[in-house]
């Protein structure tokens, strides 16, 4: 009680630090697995909160605990610590879980292991929602999601593609062959950008980039639904994980120009040290342009399109017209997509 921790899953951070450090790794598993269902993931992806939080920081260097649970679970799945727990005892109970990415897969996850029956159904021609389809290659490869689907499939939760849980007889059939369904559908509604985007094309979602981008990248699909960034100018909104993959995705497309527009100003964002910080994106766009794309305090305006209605540019607040023929919004989630949450 009362304890204060950086890591909103509450890791316990300096128990598998000192496992890991007295080289007893299979312990230090044990412990990250406590509380995390997928530490490869968040090795991976999380913004390392832990790290801003460690008290070495104040000092000097933070303990490096991103890479401490990467080099734990990896040695994990090496050594074949991970290895399916089938449950000894099944209780009879069935329970539906609607959609495949974090928090279905979690849910699955620790159900399957309390002996339900368990099957996931998702939407997608592929299994792993936002893991898969989200997150670039190069965060997360999608070779370490089919790793886990593989090892849950091996526990004994099935899999279920192609399933649009938002109709209405899919959602009444469930129910029904059910004990318990629960709705795992993501924060998948984008938050509006408030731009008139009347017959203007070349305006798309973060999201929707991103997934395309894998589509393309991963799985082979030429005809995606947002094109490729390649030689285009690219102008992306927001400044959170997400615009950052787009940055990065655009500069591997091979985009013309790439800008990334934040609304609060730069003072915002600097250290204690008053340096402004650098993401993996920022870094790889100034090896590649040769500048930070980010400009603070400055949001479209409006937007200029061509007579065929193909965007062209964009008018800042501060007065000036970028080029741009692919506009990102990437500016956060007003929460779930309501056609699921409805059609129960």
């Amino acid at each position: 009680m009362g304890m204060v921790s950086g890591c909103p899953l509450n890791n316990l951070c300096p128990e598998w630090n000192e496992l890991v450090y007295k080289g007893r790794m299979e312990d230090a598993a044990r412990r990250l697995l406590l509380t995390n269902c997928f530490p490869e993931f968040t090795s991976r992806v999380c913004p390392a909160l832990c790290e801003k939080a460690c008290t070495c920081g104040l000092y000097g260097d933070p303990v490096t605990v991103k890479e401490n649970e990467y080099a734990i679970i990896e040695s994990a799945y090496e050594s074949g610590f991970m290895k399916p727990r089938i449950p000894k005892v099944r209780t009879g109970k069935k329970v539906a879980v609607i959609g495949s990415g974090p928090s279905g897969l979690a849910a699955a996850l620790q159900l399957n292991r309390r002996g339900h029956s368990v099957t996931v159904y998702e939407r997608e021609d592929r299994v792993g929602g936002l893991l898969m389809y989200g997150i670039p290659n190069m965060k997360l490869p999608k070779s370490v999601v089919r790793r886990r689907i593989d090892l849950m499939t091996e526990e004994g939760v099935t899999f279920v593609c192609g399933v649009d849980a938002s109709e209405g007889a899919v959602a009444k059939r469930l129910l029904a062959e059910y004990d318990a369904v629960i709705l795992c559908c993501g924060a998948g509604a984008p938050r509006p950008l408030g731009l008139d985007t009347t017959g203007i094309s070349g305006v798309c979602y973060g999201t929707e980039y991103l997934k395309a981008a894998v589509e393309r990248a991963q799985f082979g699909k030429a005809e995606a639904a947002v094109p490729s960034a390649s030689g285009l100018d690219v102008v992306i909104i927001g400044t959170g994980d997400t615009a950052s993959d787009c940055v990065a995705t655009a500069l591997r497309q091979g985009c013309r120009s790439v800008t990334q527009l934040v609304r609060r100003p730069r003072t915002d964002y600097l250290d204690a040290a008053g340096s402004l910080p650098l993401d993996y994106a920022h870094e790889e766009a100034l090896a590649v342009t040769g500048q930070d794309p980010r400009r603070f305090g400055v949001q479209v305006q409006s937007l200029v399109a061509g007579e065929s209605g193909s965007l062209t540019g964009v008018v800042t607040t501060e007065g000036d017209t970028l080029p741009c023929q692919l506009l990102i919004g990437a500016t956060g989630f007003a929460g779930c997509e309501r056609g699921v949450c409805e059609a129960f």
